[in-house]
């Protein structure tokens, strides 16, 4: 009896103190991530991007190798490095300087620099679904390095408080990101709010610029719920606050993708409604597909409060991707044809393909899209790739039926 009892007082103890121990295990962990990357970049060191072979660069501009190999000779256009066994290889910056040479120069119409004129309305696309593990991150990272390689101009917006997204691209959110530097630096209700343009960061892609992510936008959804019960105007306020916020830099840029939370609060509504196009990423097995009912359910739900209440619930599209998928795998391969069968076009034809490729580049905090294909058998990186590209490709497809192009 008297062995249970101090084991009563231990657990009353402990869960006392279970505030304080998470909150040491948390510093704890944040030290030693820290000094992991420490040892993987020195201070001040920026994320870098590796040079592109260039039948990589032939294949992301659609040309031909034999055509990028003879303006070099002709020394038209960037001058590329060459290397050991006389590979010629051009950084990213490169590329986006071929892209304007070869839009200078093109003939019969042909366009290398698709990035969109004033009568084009900027894109957003928020890549949304409540359960975690459904690839949305990892689909949001690529598409937005992925539609920057094509030469648009892409703003990718962390609006997840986790902030994965900001740590694919070499922002520490404990360390690098501090307060009113999120999001909600720029649509929070008070009079510290800034202008979208003083958040903006650059990262290691050209074309490419983010929004970073960390616990503070959690902030939103805990100071939404008071504002809406303190104002009589705000049914009408909360969820146009993220719209109006890109009214800022609505001018430099094509695409915006935002990695909603994997929630359906405050911050993803206000999301939704600042959206043109909505990407839900869904893992094809039963318990994923029986909890994104449950989403559609929900998502179905807010939408009719939300266009009462004035808010803007009108889309160009609206695709399903499936995500980590494996061909092989028989009860994913029955549950891909049975979306199919019920949602129709509305499912992406290419799936995103579960890939060591990918997972192996997320160890180290980077994608398909900055690894080397040395470092894993060809076939392995090439699948990863060719996946990649197809999956951007038709929402890139998407995105230019949009603005009317053929």
């Amino acid at each position: 009896m008297q062995k249970a009892t101090e084991i009563d007082v231990m657990h009353s103890e402990d869960n006392n103190t279970l505030d304080v121990l998470l909150s040491d295990q948390a510093r704890a962990l944040s030290s030693h991530l820290q000094a992991h990357r420490m040892e993987l970049f020195p201070p001040r060191a920026q994320k870098a991007l590796r040079s592109f072979q260039i039948g990589e660069v032939a294949k992301i501009l659609g040309v031909k190798p034999g055509y990028l190999r003879n303006l070099a000779l002709e020394g038209k256009g960037p001058i590329p490095e060459v290397g050991n066994g006389g590979r010629r290889t051009y950084s990213a910056e490169q590329m986006l300087e071929l892209r304007e040479y070869l839009d200078a120069n093109a003939r019969n119409g042909r366009r290398y620099m698709p990035t969109r004129s004033g009568s084009e309305e900027l894109q957003v696309i928020a890549v949304v679904n409540f359960k975690g593990g459904s690839g949305k991150t990892t689909s949001a990272a690529h598409l937005a390095q992925g539609l920057a390689l094509d030469g648009l101009r892409v703003l990718a917006i962390d609006l997840d408080p986790q902030a994965s997204l900001s740590a694919l691209h070499g922002f520490q959110p404990e360390f690098d990101v501090h307060e009113n530097e999120t999001l909600y630096g720029t649509i929070r209700y008070d009079d510290n709010r800034r202008p979208l343009s003083e958040i903006i960061r650059k990262t290691n892609f050209p074309g490419l610029d983010i929004v970073p992510g960390n616990i503070e936008l959690s902030e939103f959804e805990y100071e939404t719920p008071r504002f809406l019960a303190s104002s009589d105007q705000a049914s009408a306020i909360f969820f146009s606050r993220v719209d109006a916020a890109l009214e800022d830099v609505e001018k430099d840029y094509d695409v915006v993708i935002i990695d909603c939370p994997p929630q359906l609060g405050y911050l993803t509504m206000s999301a939704v409604c600042a959206a043109t196009g909505l990407l839900i990423t869904v893992h094809p097995q039963m318990l994923d597909v029986m909890s994104m009912c449950q989403f559609l359910l929900m998502m179905s739900d807010v939408m009719t409060h939300l266009r009462n209440a004035g808010g803007n619930v009108s889309y160009n599209w609206v695709r399903y991707l499936l995500t980590r998928f494996e061909p092989s795998d028989a009860p994913q391969t029955n549950m891909a044809g049975f979306m199919r069968s019920l949602f129709g076009d509305h499912v992406l034809k290419f799936p995103m393909l579960k890939s060591t490729a990918v997972s192996d580049a997320a160890i180290t905090k980077q994608t398909v899209f900055e690894i080397e294909r040395k470092q894993f058998t060809g076939s392995t990186y090439d699948r990863a790739l060719e996946s990649v590209n197809a999956v951007n490709g038709e929402i890139r497809d998407l995105i230019f039926s949009a603005w009317g192009r053929n």
